[in-house]
């Protein structure tokens, strides 16, 4: 395949990276009629919000394709679900559904049940099979070099709920956003949506994978999800594959990279 240059669990462990409170469309949608072009529907992750996808939606749309964005609320994987999953029943026609980091666990279930989904595409993604979790689909054991941990996370407490998960603002750039510009990082981590740590252990339903045909953006710089995991749940997915050299954020380092393997999968699905 080509290259395109553009975290068992001490609980207290971290996750990934992945990538709040009913699913809400951040992005207008295009007030149209089903059509055969599929819509876009991008779902971001822990740590990250929907403003992560903007250069690659502007692109999109600038090409005449209808793409939107949908507050994924980073609470349990169940829950973010179904209220994606409510989001998506709201759009006519064809969809490409994708997912950023803890966001590719959500796609994974909220794509159930909804027979217009045409295609998943994950970007540095989880692609977790049935029982497992975030924590569990990428042993760390069998995959290590994620940075993604103990020594970089910050466990907040909530009142009258589970506390949050954040990355460490001194570590959220290697992390996370290696790549990214250092102003940028600093925005990112200023602004970074937590996840609930309870989260990090929710077990996924059965995968729309199984049945719905699957693209993969492997980061191969990735210091959050090791890219030998992602290469891992790909196969086992048996996803088309793209690679690209990239931090965990690649939709903000190389949003061109996720254009292109956005549109390779809305092509494959369409007519």
């Amino acid at each position: 395949m080509r290259v395109r240059s553009d975290w068992r669990t001490a609980l207290l462990a971290a996750m990934l990276a992945l990538t709040p409170v009913a699913a809400t469309v951040s992005t207008a949608t295009p007030a149209a009629a089903a059509t055969d072009t599929p819509t876009i529907v991008f779902v971001h992750g822990a740590f990250a919000d929907s403003s992560g996808w903007d250069a690659t939606i502007a692109d999109l749309r600038d090409r005449g394709y209808h793409a939107v964005a949908v507050d994924n609320p980073l609470r349990g994987v169940a829950g973010d679900a179904d209220a994606v999953r409510a989001a998506l029943r709201a759009i006519p026609g064809p969809i490409v559904l994708v997912g950023h980091s803890y966001g590719g666990a959500v796609i994974t279930n909220a794509a159930r049940g909804v027979p217009n989904v045409r295609a998943l595409v994950y970007v540095g993604a989880f692609l977790p099979d049935e029982g497992e979790s975030i924590t569990t689909a990428v042993d760390p054991l069998r995959f290590p070099g994620g940075l993604l941990g103990p020594a970089t996370i910050d466990i907040r407490p909530r009142p009258d709920t589970v506390p949050d998960v954040y990355i460490k603002s001194e570590d959220f750039a290697r992390v996370f956003a290696a790549d990214v510009p250092p102003a940028q990082q600093q925005r990112m981590a200023a602004t970074q949506h937590p996840l609930a740590l309870t989260a990090q252990l929710d077990p996924s339903g059965p995968p729309a994978w199984r049945t719905i045909p699957s693209w993969d953006l492997i980061t191969l710089d990735d210091n959050a999800i090791p890219p030998a995991g992602q290469e891992y749940l790909a196969q086992r997915a048996n996803a088309h594959v793209e690679r690209v050299h990239s931090s965990h954020a690649v939709m903000v380092a190389h949003p061109g990279a996720v254009t292109a393997i956005v549109l390779e999968a809305t092509a494959a699905v369409s007519g």
